[in-house]
């Protein structure tokens, strides 16, 4: 591993060529400049970085000076400027350290100074506070590059005053957990714990940025294992999942367990994952014992569904991430192993086909969170749906509005206006779903025709 970081730190052509131009363009004005941050950590795990910021000695109006048109002040206050350069753009910050922090999340002032050092000892995570010049030499003062052989994230300094400082830097450090696959270090993590309190004084959409950041890492259970009672702050609809036993035999695990192993098993999709975490967040207000002291939970996806989109809604979520969302856990019990042809048409028409392939995907991460003994049978079951699925599809059927014969424009030509015409191009696929008329425009029309009369129909 050690070997494979040092190549890549030798590969000081890892550095984009505009962001080498700006750091040469700073250093032969007889200024200090690095590539700093995530695009470090990351050239050095042989990632590539999505975002290069470059921190310099040069002060703002210098900066804005040196680089004249190719460059916008978009963060003065904090000493920020946006260079561009062909082929992309940077932000490019004066050395600077912070003062105190009052509102848990930004400093009162901001200081510049010439001491790389310094900026770098602000910074949250030490596999965050290395820089990188131009010529490859790496500065790591707070042994980050160690952290990133030993796979683990730790705070600069003292872990309390990191998190004090910018509660944030909570979720931060636990989506950097997740997606990187590291362990957090046992004094970083307590301090974490310690202040999660503190991120009620965080905007909810920076809340949720990082959490949907996290929930599409390769394996995001680790961290919520670790750390339920965080999540609890915003989200206290999960902690009654937690050691809930579900009293019946299709399960092995817990509930929140359960809800663990069906979130890594789906695919990194941002809908999915927030509808495997959401899927059974109902079922401790559903629960109920039959004769036999079997647990049931009749209505729990519908229930879920109802405080998923509660829940996103609090963190402000989009609009059509919540109403996705909210649709595959509402039908998450749909059964479809076995579906009648009929049926399955009727649903591909409802969902669409994305859509569908969606809750099947679900349907099978919830199966693969259950009795081992319980999978196979309706693994295969949903083996079937798909290939039955995939048979529709190379029929080249109409399923949706844009694949029928005839479309808004000719129902205008036929005299409808405003909502008959949505109505009227419903009601045509529907019919022509159920298979009772064909996709034909001819046949539409004078189906039209025969339901709506007086309505100028004898024009088509």
């Amino acid at each position: 591993m050690r070997m494979k970081r040092d190549r890549c730190l030798k590969r000081s052509m890892a550095i984009p060529d505009f962001a080498r131009d700006i750091l040469r363009t700073l250093e032969e004005a007889g200024f200090e400049a690095y590539c700093v941050g995530g695009c470090v950590r990351d050239t050095l795990l042989g990632r590539e970085p999505g975002d290069w910021d470059i921190t310099t000695s040069a002060w703002p109006e210098e900066t804005l000076a040196l680089f004249g048109e190719d460059a916008l002040p978009t963060g003065l206050r904090h000493g920020t400027v946006t260079v561009r350069r062909p082929g992309g753009c940077a932000e490019v910050t004066t050395f600077r350290r912070d003062g105190d922090y009052t509102d848990h999340r930004h400093p009162e002032s901001v200081a510049f100074t010439d001491s790389l050092k310094e900026d770098l000892a602000r910074r949250d995570f030490t596999v965050n506070a290395m820089a990188l010049s131009l010529r490859g030499e790496l500065r790591d003062p707070f042994h980050g590059r160690e952290d990133l052989a030993a796979g683990r994230i730790r705070c600069v300094g003292e872990p309390a005053r990191r998190f004090g400082e910018d509660a944030l830097r909570i979720l931060r450090g636990l989506r950097f957990a997740a997606v990187l696959g590291f362990a957090i270090e046992p004094e970083t993590a307590a301090a974490l714990s310690a202040a999660r309190e503190d991120l009620r004084a965080i905007a909810p959409e920076r809340i949720f940025t990082e959490v949907r950041k996290l929930l599409t890492a390769e394996r995001p259970s680790a961290v919520l294992r670790e750390f339920p009672e965080v999540f609890g702050v915003f989200w206290s609809e999960l902690l009654p999942m937690l050691g809930y036993d579900q009293r019946n035999f299709h399960h092995c695990y817990d509930l929140w367990e359960h809800t663990l192993h069906a979130l890594d098993a789906v695919p990194g999709e941002e809908a999915l994952r927030f509808a495997a975490l959401f899927h059974d967040v109902g079922k401790p207000d559903c629960f109920s014992l039959d004769a036999g002291g079997v647990g049931h939970f009749y209505g729990h996806a519908a229930k879920s569904a109802q405080l998923a989109d509660a829940m996103l809604a609090r963190l402000r979520a989009p609009n059509a991430l919540r109403q996705e969302v909210t649709e595959l856990i509402r039908r998450h019990d749909t059964p479809l192993p076995g579906i009648p042809e009929a049926n399955l048409r009727r649903l591909l028409r409802r969902l669409g086909e994305a859509r569908l392939r969606r809750l099947i995907a679900l349907q099978r991460a919830d199966n693969l969170a259950q009795a081992p003994e319980y999978r196979a049978e309706r693994a295969a079951g949903l083996d079937e749906v798909l290939r039955r699925l995939d048979a529709i599809l190379a029929e080249d059927a109409c399923f949706s509005l844009r694949q029928l014969a005839v479309n808004g424009r000719d129902l205008m030509a036929l005299g409808l206006r405003g909502r008959e015409i949505g109505g009227a191009l419903d009601y045509l696929l529907n019919e022509v779903v159920e298979g009772r008329l064909p996709n034909e425009r001819g046949v539409l029309l004078t189906a039209l025709q025969e339901r709506y009369p007086g309505n100028g129909t004898n024009r088509g």
